[in-house]
């Protein structure tokens, strides 16, 4: 495993701006105080900084030589709605917010590669610097792209990693396709028509015609998806009634649905859509059906998948590097950009043994500080390494 001196040197500061970002966890959208944080290290490096993107977003553009490639580098901002159980010094000082995904230390790693490659500036093009609001749910990156991302930074390619506390800490997990699943919301309101619960015949009883809905929807994935494509459809929330001796108006369900295909994902949407308003037609009832693609599958464009499988051999080894761990059902809204772009997404392990194991999302967790200099390694091999490619091989 190879760290360059100047990543090295950078470790101790590193985790010093990853345990002040814990501490002061921001959620969606909120991020200003991180904003804040970011902007005046990048300045203080000489890279030129835009903010305002999707409200807190930050884009770092750092120019070397006179070549016009671009790529971009990625890390997300946000916390989660979470309350902390750890004690330890640098535990979030937020009620209900915390860093539970590792977003801290993403950034981290990415301004440790900032700093580097302003002090050196051994590239010849242009690179972006995105740190991106909202991932947890809200959908930042689709907000980005949408606010005109790629049109003001013009990059291309753009590129993206997670950390993953079932990987060992040092290796890295590359994969061209499916990564991650998409991540679709729905929403099924029915209406039927109120009644007293001794005379349900002169109702329609939306909690029966729910029910019944919530059971049709789990033989969409097994009856009508073609076996070897994963598909997922979860009712997660029901809510109907307010007391016991009454049949309620209305019913309403939730949930996500997940895939790894944009076909079936069109295929879930129009097959909800028709059960729903087919078994609310055949009681009499009506429904209101909503659908919020929030997130798509995330897909790795496999020409700059091999590119960064390279690239992580060159920092941890080819030993270190995982071809054939597979994708999960989880999802990731750096999937919006890898639609506008060109990419690939990789994740980086934060070792199954670090803070008791704890996963993603668990209030015990801790973003592993000992894979700082790693992270912070391969986003400077990356963008040094990139550059170089395109301007010697036209390698888009």
């Amino acid at each position: 495993m190879r760290v360059r001196p100047e990543i090295a040197r950078l470790a101790e500061e590193m985790r010093s701006w990853r345990h002040h970002l814990h501490a002061h966890p921001e959620t969606a959208y909120e991020e200003h105080e991180t904003a804040d944080f970011i902007a005046a290290r990048l300045e203080s490096w000489g890279i030129e900084v835009a903010r305002g993107l999707a409200v807190t977003g930050i884009v770092g553009t750092l120019r070397a030589g006179s070549s016009a490639r671009s790529v971009g580098l990625r890390a997300d901002m946000d916390a989660l709605h979470l309350q902390e159980l750890n004690d330890f010094s640098h535990a979030s000082k937020v009620v209900g917010k915390m860093h539970g995904c590792g977003h801290d230390g993403h950034m981290a790693m990415l301004l440790g590669a900032a700093a580097c490659l302003a002090r050196t500036r051994n590239f010849d093009g242009t690179v972006h610097f995105i740190f991106q609001p909202a991932e947890e749910n809200e959908a930042g990156a689709r907000r980005m792209t949408q606010e005109g991302l790629f049109q003001k930074f013009p990059m291309d390619a753009v590129f993206g990693m997670h950390n993953y506390p079932i990987v060992p800490a040092g290796q890295i997990v590359v994969r061209p396709g499916p990564m991650m699943a998409s991540a679709d919301f729905f929403e099924v309101k029915v209406n039927g028509r109120g009644a007293h619960g001794a005379f349900p015949h002169t109702g329609i009883d939306a909690i029966c015609i729910a029910s019944e809905i919530v059971l049709a929807l789990n033989q969409i994935a097994a009856r009508t998806v073609e076996p070897l494509e994963p598909a997922v459809i979860s009712v997660t929330m029901f809510n109907a009634g307010e007391s016991t001796n009454v049949l309620p108006q209305v019913a309403t369900i939730a949930g996500t649905t997940r895939t790894f295909s944009t076909e079936v994902q069109n295929d879930l949407e129009k097959r909800m859509r028709r059960l729903c308003e087919g078994i609310a037609a055949a009681h009499g009832a009506t429904v209101e059906f909503s659908y919020d693609r929030r997130y798509p599958p995330t897909l790795n464009h496999p020409a700059e998948t091999e590119f960064v499988t390279a690239v992580a051999e060159r920092v941890v080894g080819a030993d270190n590097v995982l071809r054939d761990v597979r994708p999960v059902m989880g999802s990731e809204d750096f999937a919006w950009m890898l639609l506008e772009k060109p990419g690939s997404y990789v994740w980086i392990g934060n070792g199954p043994d670090h803070q008791g194991g704890c996963m993603l999302h668990n209030p015990g967790y801790d973003f592993n500080d000992r894979i700082l200099p790693i992270g912070a390694n391969y986003w400077v091999e990356l963008a040094e390494s990139w550059l170089a490619a395109a301007q010697r091989d036209g390698v888009r």
